[in-house]
């Protein structure tokens, strides 16, 4: 058998048996989480295995990230638990749709370059908030059915079982990569558990998950402005939450494998899966950065294991309920802890001190709103937008001026820094217009006109010269600043006056 395979012509060359050993993990992995996420919204288990399958294979064949995993995830479960309280299951399947929908006109419209716009410190502290989720959510483990914790013999049981899964998959690839130590940990921890007879709990003790095929059918809801009216902005945040966790998965994967993937045709991906999931009872989905690093960590760099990993959790559900409801929590549990572990930008720690005060802010803020909001797309749109506040508060500062008159007795300010909404005031206090020359050149070689308040600066600024008899020139204006101002002219009156020697702009007087 050939080591390397080129699967469905997609330029990849991948392991073999790398792909379809960390697939049958991710599949393992993804059970639980699936029955879990589609009980959150208040469906049946099968909804979100249904919806884990369809993303799965789905985003795989046709993703822009080769070896990231897609499935029924958190954010998205919370968004539609109100509507299938308020009006059922059929009504969700139809938000999917929708959601789906939007999803590919994002694509197609090509947002997913909107990602250059999250700063560093936002992704990470994303990451560490998703990190903390993530171990946070495996605590239920040690509790009861009354919600109190383990104590004695059960709580020894299950943490053993737990710290042994941790301890292969930390210590198996230090011996050897033969085998993901994962999918080696899961197996020997359900065979200890099998063999001794210990009575821990079990994935059949959350939900049973036999199934057969995803059934195909149309959302059986009224097609009326009225439903269209309820369910839209339901689908717009499942559409946003979807695309910004899948967006910021794929950079943290692309930098991990020092790879680059593509954000418009992982939103397409994402959008198609979400549409046909929504007509094959899923409960839709998105990008799983836990079963991504599981996957990568594994080894996994290309489409075949998100493919068998969908494929394998089908065949679960279809023929082998019976066994994987007899898998140990425990062990998924000590898997995901280290997936958690790992997931952590420990270095974010170690950078406090080198970091900019403002960075470290943002880093914190999005980690809190991440862990005690749970609301990942709410965490990266504050984290944005206080790096944006900060950045246009540190531009606004540094624009200067340098003054000299020239041997005509012309008085020139040589303007440094952009020129905008915040930087305004500043900019208006550089000029000393009633003792100045009454021939002024103000340069912008160094600068950049690049709002509207900048226009209406520059408007008022040569204003209040011509008020008091004394001539300005714009001197040196980019080609997208003459443009803007342009534009501008048709909706105040910009006082430009015609630059004799450079030409750079005419006054239409």
């Amino acid at each position: 058998m050939k080591k390397y395979l080129n699967v469905f012509n997609f330029k990849q060359k991948v392991a073999y048996k790398t792909e379809v050993l960390s697939g049958l993990t991710v599949a393992l992995a993804l059970v639980p989480e699936a029955v879990a996420f589609a009980l959150i919204a208040g469906l049946s288990p099968l909804t979100g295995l249904y919806a884990a399958f369809v993303m799965g294979l789905v985003t795989s064949i046709f993703g822009g990230r080769p070896g990231m995993i897609s499935g029924a995830t958190g954010a998205v479960a919370v968004v539609i638990a109100s509507i299938a309280i308020s009006h059922g299951p059929e009504y969700v399947f139809a938000t999917v749709v929708l959601a789906g929908i939007i999803q590919v006109l994002a694509g197609v419209l090509k947002l997913g370059k909107l990602m250059r716009l999250v700063p560093h410190p936002v992704i990470f502290g994303f990451v560490n908030g998703l990190a903390v989720i993530i171990f946070m959510s495996q605590l239920d483990l040690f509790k009861d059915a009354s919600d109190n914790w383990l104590t004695g013999q059960s709580l020894y049981i299950i943490l053993g079982l737990v710290l042994l899964t941790m301890l292969i998959i930390w210590g198996l690839p230090k011996l050897t990569k033969a085998l993901p130590a994962s999918l080696v940990a899961i197996l020997t921890v359900f065979g200890i558990v099998v063999g001794f007879g210990i009575d821990t709990k079990t994935v059949g003790d959350i939900a049973s998950i036999q199934g057969g095929f995803p059934p195909f059918h149309i959302p059986s809801v009224p097609f009326s402005m009225d439903t269209l009216a309820l369910i839209f902005p339901y689908a717009a945040i499942i559409a946003g939450v979807g695309l910004i966790e899948s967006l910021l998965t794929l950079n943290i994967v692309d930098e991990i494998t020092e790879t680059r993937g593509r954000g418009n045709k992982e939103a397409v991906a994402q959008g198609a899966a979400n549409i046909l999931s929504g007509v094959f009872s899923g409960m839709g989905g998105c990008a799983m950065i836990g079963q991504s690093l599981i996957n990568i960590s594994n080894g996994a760099r290309a489409r075949l294991s998100g493919i068998v990993a969908a494929v394998a959790l089908l065949a679960f559900v279809m023929f082998g309920a019976d066994l994987i409801e007899q898998l140990p929590m425990a062990a998924l549990t000590g898997l995901m802890i280290m997936v958690s572990i790992g997931t952590f930008e420990w270095a974010s720690l170690k950078m406090f001190n080198k970091m900019p005060k403002s960075d470290v802010f943002v880093m914190v803020v999005v980690t809190l709103v991440t862990v005690f909001l749970h609301n990942l797309a709410l965490a990266v749109l504050i984290g944005v937008i206080i790096a944006a506040l900060v950045f246009a508060w540190d531009n606004a500062k540094r624009i200067r001026a340098r003054k000299s008159v020239d041997e005509k007795g012309i008085k020139h300010y040589e303007i440094y820094g952009p020129l905008f909404f915040g930087s305004v005031t500043a900019f208006n206090e550089k000029f000393d217009i009633l003792n100045d020359p009454d021939e002024v050149i103000i340069d912008f070689k160094e600068s950049r006109v690049v709002d509207m308040s900048a226009i209406e600066a520059l408007n008022k600024i040569t204003e209040r010269y011509l008020k008091v008899g004394k001539k300005v020139h714009l001197r040196h204006l980019s080609p997208d600043c003459q443009k803007l101002l342009k534009n501008a002219d048709k909706i105040i009156d910009v006082n430009v006056i015609e630059d004799p020697n450079y030409k750079v702009v005419v006054d239409k007087v």
